[in-house]
């Protein structure tokens, strides 16, 4: 006979086994909503990608991830340039507010400095949160700013403990500068596209070719860890971000604030939470996607960030984005941007250097820089192509992109759009307190290296033409020394 403390017994052993299930089933179901997270990361690259539709690559694996997810097609750094992108990127801050916006920070009269006000790196707020954190492939930080500990945990999620997630970053560096060619599927030059402020003869169409051959071989590597992905059977749990960290490295592009030097691919895939196929013009901006991986992996940062999160409707709701140029190697020079969907304001703080002032990294390594000057001494360029080559800079430029995707005619003179020039230059001045821009010291606006320019002969820049010629004419496959890269 069953007694009714028995039966009060049993009852609350079965409500106990049913909470305890709840639990393990509640715990079991927060570990299944944190994702994994992938941070695929090109370097020195634009919207040259075959779904943004440019002529002549082919890039399915990327073209893939867009399909299956969303594609930014407002999307800009806040640098054009590796170190102080990727320093503002790694916080969620833009680069001026850390003191981290002059790229290669050591050197030429600076060093790194520990982050201000108690900002932490991405990754150890997300060691936090219980993420394992790897850099896997290429395992280029490039900050400019230094921090106590280890950035990451390990080279691969595959240390990672088991049933942890995992946030890892990958760099593929094959878009940077040297560009090898594509022995696959070489594209021919009558197949590209180049935008008119580049010379159009064929040394500069087969140079922006053998940029996208080196693309399609990074995409190549996209798709590897996208079916790593899917053959461990994490894909469905995973968010993958593939962005660049600046603009193409071409003259006009990476080191300037031209859209070509700041706009990015910026392509999302999660598919449990993000519709495929979407394709968003909203106004979005690299450290963006710090904000979104942290508020993903329930990290917290302890202050509040520069960046939106992607996956929220406030988004959509941005009218400007922000850019700064400094400091590029030991070439002085300083800019600022604000940008809508139509118009762009450039603020020019040393009009009088030239934009081609000396920079040994650009001389080395951008054939076409070496036509313009050549081209220039000469006097064959078209006005548009020769605005470039001047030795001052106007102190503002005011770009209509709707009609003037290239950014050629400066309307700041326009008598139409000085009230639109003097509202954007006010935005622009009230965001550069709020994020504390130092601006120009003297001793930065007298030092660097010599700002004299031209800075070679006709003679010299045609020596240098000749000895370009042969890489950027080389065959797929074709083993051959860099001119100025001689030892790699």
């Amino acid at each position: 006979m069953i007694t009714h403390s028995k039966y009060a017994a049993f009852f609350f052993l079965l409500l106990f086994l049913a909470m305890q299930a709840c639990t393990n089933q509640s715990e079991q179901s927060t570990a299944e909503a944190k994702p994994n997270i992938v941070w695929i990361m090109l370097e020195d690259w634009g919207y040259q990608l075959s779904c943004y539709g440019e002529p002549g690559i082919n890039t399915p694996h990327v073209d893939k991830l867009a399909a299956e997810g969303i594609r930014y097609t407002n999307a800009f750094a806040t640098a054009p340039v590796c170190s102080p992108s990727r320093s503002a990127m790694m916080t969620g801050f833009h680069q001026n507010y850390i003191r981290s916006n002059q790229h290669r920070t050591n050197g030429s009269g600076f060093t790194r400095q520990p982050l201000p006000h108690g900002i932490r790196p991405m990754t150890h707020l997300l060691q936090d949160a219980g993420y394992f954190t790897c850099f896997m492939a290429n395992r280029k930080t490039d900050l400019n700013f230094t921090y106590e500990g280890d950035l990451y945990q390990g080279e691969d999620w595959s240390e990672r403990e088991e049933g942890q997630p995992f946030f890892a970053q990958l760099t593929f560096p094959g878009t940077h500068r040297r560009w090898q060619r594509d022995s696959l599927n070489p594209i021919a030059t009558n197949d590209v596209r180049l935008p008119p402020y580049y010379p159009q003869t064929e040394l500069a169409k087969r140079d922006w070719a053998n940029g996208l051959e080196a693309m399609q071989n990074v995409d190549r590597q996209v798709g590897e860890v996208l079916n790593r992905l899917e053959e461990e059977g994490l894909a469905e749990n995973t968010l993958v971000f593939l962005i660049g960290d600046n603009g193409r490295c071409m003259p006009r592009g990476k080191q300037f604030l031209y859209d070509g030097g700041i706009q990015v691919p910026i392509i999302a895939r999660w598919p449990k939470q993000i519709q495929a196929g979407q394709v968003s013009d909203a106004m979005v901006m690299t450290i963006d996607i710090t904000k979104t991986i942290l508020d993903v992996a329930g990290a917290q940062s302890p202050h509040p960030l520069h960046g939106e999160n992607l996956l929220e409707e406030t988004i959509n709701e941005r009218e400007f984005i922000y850019a700064a140029r400094d400091k590029m190697d030991s070439t002085h020079d300083a800019m600022r941007a604000i940008r809508s969907d139509r118009y762009k304001l450039i603020q020019n703080l040393m009009p009088e250097r030239a934009y081609c002032q000396y920079n040994n990294y650009k001389e080395r390594s951008y054939p076409v820089l070496a036509l313009l000057n050549v081209m220039h001494l000469k006097g064959e360029l078209t006005p548009e192509q020769d605005q470039f080559m001047a030795d001052t800079k106007p102190e503002l430029e005011l770009y209509d992109l709707l009609v003037d995707p290239y950014e050629i005619n400066n309307l700041t003179d326009d008598a139409d759009h000085q009230a639109l020039k003097n509202s954007l230059l006010a935005e622009l001045e009230q965001w550069r307190q709020k994020i504390n821009d130092q601006g120009v010291s003297e001793d930065f606006q007298q030092g660097g290296w010599p700002a004299t320019y031209p800075t070679k002969t006709l003679a010299e820049w045609e020596e240098t033409l000749e000895q370009f010629r042969p890489w950027v004419f080389r065959q797929p496959g074709e083993k051959m020394k860099h001119p100025f890269y001689p030892t790699k």
